[in-house]
């Protein structure tokens, strides 16, 4: 038994591998080859095997870019599915099935179109008989654009076809179309006007291949022949009434409308039917009725006036039919009634406001006050009588202003001459801001003028004002500054609608030419008198400030009179005096340095530091003078044949290792304009010894001279004072030297 199964075993797979062998391993696709997929859509494409019970598959494009799908594999069968279709997949896709070592590979190409909508029908405006128009035709979202082909035709007859056939230069979806232009006629009415788009594609079914779009045409005939009847007349008895009936011919039929035309030309709308009936007629109700035929390509219109005739009773309104109001005045608005023996009289405005006023009527007359008027009055006030069954209105605006005052004008600053100087002119509450001009004049010259056009956003009251700036000079004064607002309303009636205010100028000038006139000099001796007049030019003339200066620089007020005297002056009077001269325009000042000098005084004439000095010795002789101011000081060395002018540094002389010719009468001499002093001293110049031991009968002769000498010299220069006390001896001639 084992053995027969072992042989059925064997049998079985001899007989398996021949039905192996006999099966082939095969690869298919569906769609076979190729496929024509629209853009946005889905599509799926399908391989399978037969000829191997565990195939494996993979999916790639022919070119190296990514599948742009989703890949379901299912045992012999693998499905790659394209959602939604896009540029991206025209491609040729390959399905690679491996079974064992055998590989088999199929292709298919994927086209890809878009033809989505029907054409759109555009035209330029309404079809107008005798009117030229445009007709586009436009086809949405094309792909591939060089297979598109596009007509159109009114009424069977074609009027333009266009291919498209230069490719794209990238893949897009495109929006093509034609355009044609035609003049309708009565003809076209009804018409049918047909786009017809295609898109040669044989790859895709005929009925995709074509759209097509109709629209049936609807042609216009402007409104014209519009005609009125007015029954019963166009001469109404106040209270009356008339009906007017309006046709007007034109395709489709125009829509009839009334209005009636104001006084401003503005149409008032009435009513939207062919027939318009008026009753009980008021005189209002006077006026020019329009009638007017509209439809979709045009309008015509008819006028008639209606006169309604007034009653025999007269309503009287005044001032007038219009009133000038400044702000903040009383306005008496009167209605009268003639030809009534008992009228009912009322006040309104035209507007639902409040009549912001009081009435008081008493028999025929009415009087509406307005008290301290505001912009709440600025309305049309309409009185309304009624006599009976008779009734009557008249109307009259209040129209508001304000110009409550002369213009203001200010100045920067005083006038002085040369000097900038800005001037406004100000006028204050002013309404309404845009009819006002304001111009500022010198004399007869304009020098601004300005407009205020600018809109208002709101009623209010406004101030404005004009400036300019000019240079003054002498010639202005007495000039007359004119500032001129005017409020530039013909329509109303008020005064004054112009106001000015004047200025005379009056240009200062700057204190200038300062001079001192000083009495008898600015420079006098001590306990003497002086007198210092200070004088300037200047407009107005200016005020006199005396002053003096300290030595910190500061000055010290001494008076406002013209003339500063000084009596029985000091030395310490002497220094700086400012006179300054001022008034509105600015400051000037002159100086004067006033001297008060003394004859020379507290001389002090010194040798250091001895008179007696040994020879080689530094010895100085100096000489001091206490007295205020300087003085000159001149030191100088006596002899028999001549005076010796030294050259002294303050006053100072220096002798560096004294000799014995350096020994004598050293004379100090001290003068100033006012006198002189002198002093003068004995300088004893010793021989240095050497040699305490030492005798020399030379030495006792030069001893022996001098003890003769000086009591020679002590005598000649006590002749010599004695001389100078007399004026019989005089420095004037020796050479002087100022310390």
């Amino acid at each position: 038994m084992p053995g027969k199964m072992v042989m059925i075993f064997g049998v079985s797979n001899i007989l398996w591998m021949v039905f192996v062998a006999s099966q082939a391993f095969k690869i298919e696709t569906i769609p076979e080859s190729q496929i024509v997929a629209q853009i946005g859509g889905s599509v799926s494409l399908v391989c399978s095997t037969t000829g191997c019970e565990s195939p494996s598959f993979s999916w790639r494009t022919q070119i190296d870019s990514p599948l742009n799908g989703k890949v379901r594999n299912e045992g012999s069968m693998s499905t790659l599915t394209l959602d939604p279709v896009g540029f991206g997949n025209e491609h040729s896709y390959l399905c690679t099935a491996a079974c064992g070592s055998r590989k088999e590979e199929r292709g298919i190409e994927v086209q890809i179109y878009s033809f989505p909508k029907d054409p759109e029908i555009q035209l330029s405006a309404p079809l107008e008989v005798g009117k030229p128009v445009t007709a586009t035709c436009l086809v949405p979202d094309v792909y591939p654009l060089e297979r598109l082909e596009v007509d159109l035709r009114k009424g069977g007859h074609l009027l333009k076809n266009q291919e498209f056939l230069e490719p794209a230069e990238k893949k897009s979806l495109e929006t093509k179309g034609l355009e044609v232009t035609f003049t309708p006629t009565r003809e076209d009415i009804g018409k049918a006007l047909v786009c017809q788009a295609r898109l040669n594609l044989p790859e895709i079914d005929e009925g995709l291949q074509q759209r097509a779009t109709t629209e049936i045409l609807q042609v216009h005939v402007a409104p014209k022949n519009t005609v009125i009847s007015v029954n019963p007349s166009t001469r109404l008895p106040e209270g009356g009434s008339v009906t007017m009936t309006c046709s007007s011919e034109g395709l489709p039929a125009p829509q009839i409308t009334w209005s009636k035309k104001s006084e401003d030309g503005r149409l008032q709308p009435l009513s939207a039917n062919g027939t318009l009936t008026l009753i009980a007629m008021r005189m209002e109700d006077s006026g020019i009725y329009v009638c007017e035929g509209v439809n979709l390509v045009g309008e015509d219109r008819k006028e008639v006036e209606l006169i309604v005739q007034e009653k025999p009773f007269a309503v009287e309104i005044s001032p007038g039919p219009q009133v000038a109001a400044q702000i903040g005045d009383s306005v008496v608005l009167t209605c009268g009634v003639t030809g009534c023996e008992s009228p009912s009289i009322s006040w309104r405005t035209q507007i639902d406001s409040p009549l912001n006023g009081q009435v008081r009527s008493a028999g025929a007359t009415s009087t509406l006050t307005l008290s301290a008027v505001s912009f709440e009055n600025e309305h049309s006030y309409l009185c309304t009588v009624t006599c009976g069954r008779k009734k009557q209105e008249k109307g009259i605006k209040v129209d508001l202003y304000s110009f409550p005052r002369d213009p203001e004008i200010a100045m920067s600053g005083g006038l002085v001459s040369g000097q900038p100087v800005t001037v406004s002119c100000k006028v204050p509450d002013v309404y309404p801001l845009d009819r006002l001009q304001i111009q500022l004049l010198k004399g007869e010259h304009v020098m601004e003028r300005r407009n205020f056009l600018e809109d208002m956003e709101k009623k209010s009251l406004e101030t404005r004002s004009l400036e300019t700036t000019f240079i003054p000079t002498t010639e202005d004064t007495g000039t007359v500054l004119v500032c001129q607002a005017e409020l530039q309303i013909d329509e109303m009636d008020f005064e004054p609608k112009q106001r000015q205010s004047t200025q005379t100028l009056s240009v200062n000038i700057a204190p200038r030419n300062m001079s001192v006139l000083v009495s008898p000099s600015s420079t006098l001796e001590e306990g003497r008198s002086v007198h210092m007049t200070c004088s300037g030019d200047g407009l107005p003339a200016p005020k006199i400030r005396w002053s003096r200066q300290l030595p910190n620089g500061s000055l010290q007020f001494l008076s406002e009179n013209t003339t500063l005297t000084l009596t029985s002056t000091k030395r310490g009077d002497s220094g700086i005096y400012v006179c300054e001269g001022s008034n509105q325009a600015g400051t000037s000042r002159k100086e004067v340095k006033l001297l008060i000098q003394v004859t020379p005084q507290d001389m002090q004439l010194r040798a250091s530091p001895s008179e007696s000095v040994k020879e080689g010795d530094t010895v100085t002789i100096s000489c001091t003078c206490g007295n205020y101011p300087q003085m000159w000081i001149i030191l100088k060395k006596k002899a028999e044949t001549g005076d010796t002018v030294l050259k002294s540094v303050e006053g100072a002389y220096t002798i560096h290792k004294a000799q014995l010719e350096d020994a004598g009468v050293y004379e100090c001499e001290s003068k100033n304009e006012l006198g002189l002093q002198s002093r003068s001293i004995t300088l004893d110049v010793k021989e240095r010894e050497s040699n305490k031991d030492y005798f020399s009968p030379g030495l006792l002769m030069l001893y022996c001279a001098s003890s003769l000498l000086l009591p020679a010299i002590g005598m000649i220069v006590y002749f010599a004072r004695r001389a100078n006390m007399k004026g019989s001896y005089s420095l004037v001639d020796a050479q002087k030297s100022k310390v």
